[in-house]
C-alpha cells in the first residue's frame, strides 16, 4: 500500500489532465475534491490489485456529461453530495461493503473524484482505471473487452433524480440513460457502477495508471524547477512524440446531447509554419489530421499543452491560444480487434481502418 502525500496528489491531478486528452473534467474541480478530503485529515491509500483478496469488491464512480463551459443545473440543487449518496446507495443495493474504488478514466476530475470518495469513506484506491486515458462514452470501458457488465448501477443527479439500473439491454442503452440524466440535470449525472471482484478486476482494469499520472505531473514539475523543457519530460515518460506547435486558428464547438463536440484547427508556427493540425473533438481529442492527412486515430492519445507543460482542456481551449501537440500510444488492450470495436475510428463514424500512431507518424517525422 502507498499513501499519497499532497505533492503527489497535485502531480497526479496535472498528470491526469495531460492523459485526459482534452477531456476528463475540470482539474480545478478535481483538486478541490482532493484538497477538501486532505483538509479533513483523510488518507489516500493506493494499492495494486495483487494486494487485495480475490473476493474484495471494487466499484467505479464517475461524472457523466458535457465539458462545455458555462453549464448550470436546470433546477434547484437538492443533493449536496451526490457521489457519496450514490456510493452509499450502491452498498445498500449490494448488501456488501465496497472495499476499493477504481477510476472510470484518467482525467482532471474523474480520477480525483474516485480518489476523493475513497479517501472520504476510508476505502482503498486501485492503481488503475478502465480506459488508460479519458474517453467520451461508456463504450470505452475496458470491462467490455472481457464481457464484464457495468450493472447494477446507481445513477443520480444533483437536482434529485435517483435511479438504479439493475440490468441494461446493451451498452448503447446504458450510455443513453446516463447521458440523458446529465441533460436533465443540465450539468452532469453521477454514476457508481461496475461492481466486480478483485479476481475479475485483475483482468479488466488498465493497471498502474494512477502511478503513471503522478510520474507525468512530477516530470512537468521537476522540469520547470530545473529550467528544462517540460514537454520533452512528458514525451519521455509516455514514450510519445512531439508533433506540432502553433496557434489556434479556429475552434468551433457545440453542446450536443451531453457532449462537447467540435473541431479545432491549429496554424503551425516555427518549424511547423505553413502546416495545419486539425482535431475532431467529442469531449476529448479523438481524431487528428495534419494538412488533411490522418496523423492520429482513436484509441491513441493526442494532448495539447502550453509551453510550460500545463495541459489544456477543451473546455478552456480558445482561438489565438498557443499549443503544443504530443501524441502517445493507447494501452495495448484497446489496440486489439475487440478493443477497436469500442474505441476505433469507425466507432466515431470515421471510415478509416485503424492505423497505429507510430505508423501514421512515419511520413511526418521523417
Amino acid at each position: 500500500m502507498r499513501e499519497l502525500n499532497e505533492e503527489e496528489l497535485k502531480d497526479m491531478v496535472v498528470g491526469c489532465t495531460v492523459l485526459g486528452t482534452g477531456g476528463g473534467g475540470d482539474p480545478e474541480e478535481g483538486w478541490k475534491m482532493v484538497k477538501e478530503a486532505l483538509d479533513q485529515g483523510k488518507r489516500f491509500k493506493v494499492v495494486t490489485l495483487d494486494e487485495l483478496p480475490n473476493d474484495a469488491i471494487v466499484v467505479e464512480p464517475s461524472f457523466v456529461g458535457s465539458i462545455a463551459p458555462g453549464l448550470k443545473p436546470k433546477k434547484k440543487v437538492k443533493i449536496q453530495d451526490p457521489i457519496k449518496k450514490a456510493f452509499e446507495r450502491m452498498e445498500e443495493y449490494l448488501g456488501k461493503k465496497i472495499d476499493a474504488v477504481v477510476a472510470t478514466e484518467i482525467g482532471g476530475s474523474n480520477t480525483p473524484l474516485a480518489l476523493s470518495i475513497a479517501a472520504r469513506l476510508d476505502r482503498l484506491i486501485i492503481d488503475g482505471d478502465l480506459i488508460g486515458r479519458a474517453a467520451p462514452q461508456y463504450h470505452q470501458a475496458s470491462v467490455h473487452l472481457f464481457d464484464v457488465p457495468m450493472y447494477p448501477a446507481v445513477m443520480l443527479t444533483q437536482t434529485g433524480n435517483v435511479i438504479i439500473v439493475e440490468q441494461y439491454a446493451d451498452i448503447d442503452d446504458y450510455e443513453d440513460i446516463a447521458r440523458y440524466l446529465s441533460v436533465l440535470d443540465g450539468v452532469f449525472s453521477v454514476v457508481v457502477d461496475t461492481p466486480m471482484t478483485v479476481k475479475v478486476a485483475k483482468t479488466a482494469v488498465i493497471h498502474n495508471t494512477v502511478s503513471l499520472s503522478i510520474k507525468v505531473g512530477k516530470a512537468i514539475r521537476e522540469a520547470r524547477r530545473n529550467k528544462e523543457d517540460p514537454l520533452d519530460a512528458v514525451v519521455e515518460v509516455l514514450s510519445g512524440w512531439r508533433i506540432f506547435e502553433g496557434k489556434v486558428k479556429r475552434y468551433a464547438w457545440r453542446n450536443e446531447g451531453g457532449f462537447l463536440k467540435g473541431e479545432v484547427e491549429v496554424a503551425g508556427t516555427g518549424k511547423y509554419e505553413g502546416h495545419t493540425l486539425k482535431s475532431w473533438i467529442m469531449n476529448e481529442h479523438i481524431m487528428a489530421w495534419i494538412d488533411g492527412r490522418p496523423i492520429l486515430m482513436p484509441p491513441d492519445l493526442l494532448m495539447f499543452l502550453q509551453d510550460n507543460g500545463e495541459p489544456i482542456t477543451n473546455t478552456n481551449l480558445k482561438e489565438g491560444m498557443k499549443i503544443n501537440a504530443i501524441v502517445a500510444k493507447a494501452p495495448e488492450k484497446w489496440r486489439s480487434p475487440k478493443g477497436l470495436q469500442y474505441f476505433g475510428p469507425q466507432r466515431f463514424g470515421f471510415r478509416y481502418e485503424y492505423v497505429p500512431v507510430e505508423e501514421l507518424l512515419k511520413w511526418w517525422l521523417k
